[in-house]
């Protein structure tokens, strides 16, 4: 569950991953999740990880390990520092235990930390799971302890650690292993905070992604038929116009579920292709001067209130939650659903191949892929005494290795090239992650803009759906909540 954000999603990626394996003909990543329990651990080798001495430098980085002088940075800003201080990338060949605190894909994250110690036999990952309700709880305790563990599965919860100087900068790393040409410039735009722990997009980078998520639209290809649609849509027009023909068609066009997320899916679908990508990026992660109380985004608000005083979406929209506008799509009672990769695996169990996925489509023809999504991270206590190994192990996040098992857990691996072939719906979401990656064009969730942004997001797009709140009035509610954070 890329957002790490909802428990819920934790099942759907866990469905997922046996999805991929079963479409891809790929093995699940070993190692089970200990759920039951608030905290688990478990050792990523059999038995005692004595040295072999076979880990090489040179199996370190690509390239030299030089530093890389492209830029990852947002409008300029997020590049790595050319300052930085060089770093050594080459693996040790001592023997090494690393402790990793997680909460997130089970399956992935100890698939991750066996392969990582099969490739470097001296260096042994133990991993410990947390329950998601306790976790960040429990990290901002434990990071502050004399014995923090050295690698932590990242949430934006966490970004005040950085502040309080318990996250290491991962900049001088970035440089030295070239990684803002290895992973996506938008995914470690995400993962940059300033010296304040507030503004992100912009400053250090303090975690590396592992799995990417990505909302986009699904649509059933019988009911598309059915309702004279000839092929997904190209444009936002040609959406709209599809949606009229479901209706005139006695069908409904949209399935929505906005009792919680599901309503920020579709409003944040719509910010996306009729907003500039950047600066809804600078309003998300909170540069100075930015506002959401734009023309497009107050044109994506009112797109809202029309779809539903339009009857595109089911009146019960506001009283149905994300999961179950999921289900009302799977049992075929929709045309269209916004979603993001989670709901795959549900979806495509019921409706085979007759189900697709697309992003949302542009503005206007040919315009850049763009859509909402975030990533399972992992971050770098700032005390860890094996910064070079920890370094490795985020290196080969984006190997093929760890790609494989990245696409088996469900997620969209950061290393796009390197995914293994899916077909059906699964290689639609591929195809997918591929052009936003290309257009750079994966835009944060629009709830990390301050603590109490999802409440004001979710209570507001209920209010302009029921009618009830003016979309400008809207905009200018989260405008405050924003305001009143990043002053």
């Amino acid at each position: 569950m890329g957002r790490m954000q909802r428990p819920a999603r934790v099942v759907a990626m866990a469905a997922l991953a046996a999805l991929v394996a079963a479409c891809g003909g790929l093995t699940p990543g070993s190692g089970g999740s200990s759920s039951s329990a608030t905290t688990a651990s478990s050792t990523s080798s059999a038995g005692s990880s004595s040295a072999t001495g076979s880990a090489s430098g040179s199996d370190s980085a690509s390239g030299s390990g030089s530093a890389s002088s492209g830029s990852a940075g947002s409008s300029g800003s997020g590049s790595a520092s050319s300052g930085a201080p060089a770093v050594p990338t080459a693996v040790p060949t001592d023997t090494i235990e690393l402790k990793m605190a997680f909460t997130d894909s089970p399956d992935m994250t100890k698939a991750l930390a066996d392969a990582f110690h099969a490739k470097y036999p001296n260096i042994t990952i133990t991993t410990q799971y947390t329950q998601f309700n306790d976790y960040v709880k429990s990290l901002k305790l434990t990071m502050s302890s004399a014995t923090p563990p050295d690698i932590v599965q990242y949430n934006a919860a966490l970004k005040d650690l950085s502040a309080a100087g318990l996250i290491k900068d991962l900049t001088p790393y970035e440089q030295a292993y070239g990684w803002d040409t290895s992973f996506p410039k938008s995914a470690l735009d995400m993962l940059r905070v300033d010296s304040t722990g507030k503004i992100l997009g912009t400053g250090k980078l303090i975690a590396v992604p592992a799995g990417l998520s990505l909302v986009g639209l699904y649509y059933n290809k019988t009911l598309m038929k059915k309702a004279g649609i000839t092929a997904p849509p190209a444009t936002l027009a040609d959406f709209e116009a599809d949606l009229e023909k479901a209706k005139a068609a006695g069908l409904t066009g949209l399935s929505v579920g906005s009792l919680d997320t599901g309503g920020l899916h579709l409003w944040g679908s719509l910010l996306n292709v009729l907003w500039d990508p950047q600066a809804q990026r600078d309003w998300v992660n909170g540069k100075a001067g930015s506002t959401i109380s734009t023309p497009q985004a107050l044109q994506a608000t009112q797109k809202v209130g029309e779809y539903a005083s339009k009857g595109y979406f089911p009146s019960s929209a506001n009283g149905t939650s994300e999961n179950d506008s999921a289900t009302a799509f799977a049992q075929g009672k929709s045309v269209f659903h916004i979603n993001g990769n989670w709901a795959a695996a549900q979806l495509a169990k019921a409706l085979g191949d007759q189900v697709g996925f697309s992003v949302m489509p542009p503005a206007t023809a040919g315009g850049k892929a763009v859509g909402n999504g975030f990533s399972v991270s992992y971050a770098v206590s700032a005390k860890t005494q094996h910064p070079e190994a920890v370094a490795a192990f985020l290196n080969f996040l984006q190997s093929p290795e760890a790609t494989k098992i990245e696409a088996e857990g469900g997620f969209l691996p950061p290393n796009a090239k390197a995914a293994p072939a899916a077909t059906g719906v699964l290689g639609d979401l591929v195809t997918a992650n591929q052009k936003v990656v290309g257009d750079d064009g994966l835009i944060p969730f629009q709830d990390f803009a301050a603590p109490a942004m999802l409440d004001a997001l979710e209570s507001g797009l209920q209010s302009v759906i029921g009618g009830k709140e003016q979309p400008q009035a809207f905009l200018d509610s989260l405008q405050s909540v924003w305001s009143e954070y990043h002053s």
